[in-house]
């Protein structure tokens, strides 16, 4: 627990003018950070199209994702490392070279000299380069925000930077298809002169008000490495296990797979031993015994696990269903999707600050324990809407979800760093950051998983059937019948129609007569096709996402009282 000399430096803070400095260029970062792993998915048809790489044929599939789940993997795995580090060497030394980092990535990004498997090679390798420069920023920019403020103020600032993390993955959404109209590359230039003109303001303007370690600093590398290698190995072999393997539609019987979860759980085990046996561990596994950081850090957790793949499940349904079934061309359903899920950006862009802002003055444990049953509550409606729903009742349901996230979003991380010695900011900030990255990395393979699972169980049989009736060959309609459900998820995601890419290559599309060529290609077909089975697996997503979204206001109630991390 912090001394009352620590409690009192940290309430004083620097100068008013200084923490709002802190809050704009914090603010900056992470939005551009978190807008980053999301521009992309929506411009992805137009990066492969521009590396002219086909993102639907088999052997290309693991490009595509590791495009989508490589970054925030990436920052799973390093945020707490680097937190740590900020502890160690200056919070505001270690987020200044992750903008520079980042904005050096953003440049080699854009300037993608090769085509194919070579591009898509070269994106996935500097992306991982980003996104260690964002994990420098995510990792410390709440332990500067917390050292800078007051405790009477942190909600609201703490508010207005988790505003900015989230608001900026919905924002990409729109920013990409607009950017990916004009040119590929721009979804990238767009980062270069926010990050060249951040970096500069922050070597300039900010400055370290955090007490550093004195005497001799030991680096806890065993516990770096295991932690970094088990956690590493639990998120690669789940987003693995999403591509088919032989005969199954997805590749969890791979033997690879298993023994990747098997290293991964054996290192993080490691971990928790080394961490308790270190003099200077990597983490101090001692700040679990703070209730509000533990009870904040899991409801943190599960929230994430139930809202991270949301952005997914939304995009796959309008831009793979619901757009294609009222008139939209596939080409247009990747920006339309961005626009009609605007409801949920901007409920969370209004009650994120605004609950960081009451939590100053009525504690944290109400507002966010408030939101998450709200949040539960807009599941339960989404899974009750029909697959070809009203787009008004749907925006409700999606805005009462913002509106929820937004209420325990800003507290619940006011609470968590609140709770905590000033001394141990950066290393809870990168935990926080950790819990946070990796729900939503699970999430992610856990939606797919079950997405997939259903279309399995019954997308081959109806794909099969009805090809047959519009003409093609059994043998022709069998085999893309047994081709694997997850390139049919995708082609949703890129906004494509599957059929046309499917059929192109057998000749059999030019051979059928011309109404039954329109049938196939048109905009409805593969919608009415994906429609029963998807709908399958996501009521079972909403309704997981309704279960985790209760333990996380269990977990919320549990942190304790009003004062309840506010000791600090």
């Amino acid at each position: 627990m912090p001394t009352e000399l620590e409690g009192r430096q940290a309430d004083a803070g620097p100068d008013d003018n200084y923490k709002w400095v802190a809050l704009a260029n914090t603010t900056a970062a992470v939005f551009m950070s978190l807008l980053d792993g999301s521009i992309v998915l929506i411009s992805l048809p137009a990066i492969f199209r521009g590396i002219h790489l086909d993102p639907l044929a088999p052997e290309n599939v693991s490009y595509l994702l590791w495009m989508i789940m490589g970054y925030r993997l990436v920052q799973a795995v390093f945020v707490v490392t680097l937190g740590r580090l900020g502890d160690m060497y200056g919070r505001v030394r270690i987020y200044n070279a992750g903008f520079a980092v980042f904005t050096l990535a953003s440049i080699l990004l854009s300037f993608d000299p090769f085509d194919g498997g070579h591009g898509a090679m070269w994106l996935i390798g500097w992306r991982t380069l980003q996104a260690i420069g964002g994990s420098m920023l995510t990792a410390n920019s709440a332990a500067i925000l917390t050292d800078a403020f007051p405790s009477d103020q942190r909600g609201f600032a703490l508010g207005i930077n988790q505003v900015a993390s989230l608001a900026g993955q919905f924002v990409g959404l729109i920013a990409g298809g607009v950017l990916a109209i004009f040119d590929w590359r721009a979804v990238f230039w767009v980062n270069v002169p926010v990050g060249i003109f951040g970096t500069i303001w922050a070597y300039r303007k900010l400055r370290e008000t955090s007490t550093r370690p004195t005497g001799t600093v030991r680096i806890d590398w065993w516990g770096n490495i295991t932690f970094a290698v088990g956690l590493g190995a639990l998120l690669v072999a789940i987003t693995e296990a999403i591509r088919p393997y032989g005969g199954h539609s997805m590749g969890w019987t791979d033997p690879w797979v298993l023994g990747t979860l098997v290293c991964g759980v054996v290192a993080l085990a490691a971990f928790v031993v080394i961490e308790l046996k270190v003099a200077e561990p990597m983490f101090e596994l001692a700040l679990f015994r703070i209730q509000a950081f533990t009870a904040g850090n899991l409801a943190g957790f599960a929230t994430r696990l139930a809202q991270g793949g949301l952005q997914f499940m939304l995009i796959i349904w309008l831009q793979g269903i619901w757009l294609p079934l009222h008139g939209y061309d596939y080409s247009d359903t990747p920006l339309w999707a961005g626009i009609f899920l605007l409801p949920l950006t901007a409920a969370f862009l209004v009650a994120g600050p605004i609950s960081g802002y009451l939590s100053d003055r009525i504690g944290a444990g109400g507002l966010a324990t408030g939101g998450m049953v709200l949040f539960a509550g807009s599941f339960v409606g989404l899974m009750l809407l029909p697959i070809d729903f009203g787009y008004w009742v749907f925006a409700l349901l999606i805005a009462a979800n913002g509106v929820g996230i937004g209420m325990f979003s800003s507290p619940n991380s006011a609470s968590i760093m609140s709770s905590v010695p000033a001394r141990a900011r950066g290393e809870a900030s990168g935990m926080r950051s950790t819990f946070q990255n990796t729900g939503t990395s699970l999430s992610i393979g856990v939606f797919f998983t079950l997405l997939i699972a259903g279309l399995a169980a019954g997308l081959p049989h109806s794909l099969t059937a009805s090809l047959q009736q519009q003409g093609v060959p059994h043998g022709v309609a069998q085999q893309i019948g047994d081709l694997p459900p997850v390139s049919s998820l995708f082609a949703t995601i890129l906004g494509v129609t599957p059929i046309q890419t499917l059929l192109g290559p057998s000749g059999v599309l030019t051979s059928l007569p011309a109404a039954n060529q329109q049938t196939l290609t048109g905009r409805e077909f593969f919608p009415h096709l994906l429609s029963a089975p998807f709908h399958e697996g996501l009521v079972l997503v909403f309704a997981v996402s309704t279960g985790l979204a209760v333990l996380a206001a269990i977990a919320s109630a549990l942190r304790g009282g009003r004062q309840a991390g506010r000791s600090a």
